[in-house]
């Protein structure tokens, strides 16, 4: 863990630290640098290239965002360093199923009751909307006509040459970016191409 990257980007950073702590073994290339910048709340996972096939970038992900960012916001910093070791471990022992299978339950997106409140207001627009249309062309046809634009349908008068209609409109969007990249060098005991993943909390 460092204090800040004093206004420098984690991605070069760790790249530059990994190549003068030679991570991993010469001609291996199998080393992982786990780098915290505290007071910039960023952390990130570099991986050397011998490890990018077992280690992937969504392994990284992962562990960034299902144990490094809980915990590091509930001020647990320890706690979230030694799960993402615990995680990363486990991948390179062979079993990362586990750390696939809490990945695609957290991404299972909660009950909202927004949407709910949403999909409720659209109903009740729809059939107030369609309900005035069908208000207006149906009772022409199917009605008897006792008076002019009058006519009585199912027991009530109806006149559509009075009604007006109305309308809305409405627009919304939203979207999500990210990005990591690195460039590529190589050092003594080790070499990384940037690969892994950064977040921040």
């Amino acid at each position: 863990t460092i204090d800040s990257l004093d206004g420098e980007e984690i991605e070069p950073y760790a790249n530059r630290l990994f190549r003068a702590w030679k991570l991993g073994q010469a001609g291996e290339d199998n080393g992982v640098l786990l780098l915290v910048a505290q007071n910039d709340r960023k952390m990130r996972i570099e991986v050397g290239y011998g490890l990018e096939g077992t280690l992937t970038d969504l392994h990284t992900k992962l562990i960034i965002e299902n144990d490094m960012v809980p915990a590091f916001r509930e001020g647990d910093f320890s706690g979230g360093i030694a799960k993402a070791v615990d995680d990363m471990v486990m991948v390179l022992e062979g079993n990362p199923e586990e750390l696939e299978a809490r990945g695609t339950r957290n991404q299972q997106a909660p009950f909202n009751t927004d949407d709910l409140f949403f999909a409720i207001f659209i109903s009740i627009w729809a059939i107030i909307f369609f309900g005035s249309i069908a208000a207006s062309i149906l009772p022409p046809i199917f009605g008897q006509k006792i008076g002019p634009g009058r006519y009585r349908w199912l027991g009530m008068t109806f006149e559509p040459s009075r009604r007006s209609s109305s309308g809305w409109s409405g627009s919304s969007g939203g979207g999500w970016s990210s990005g990591s990249g690195g460039g590529g060098f190589s050092g003594g005991g080790g070499s990384s191409g940037g690969g892994g993943s950064s977040g921040s909390w």
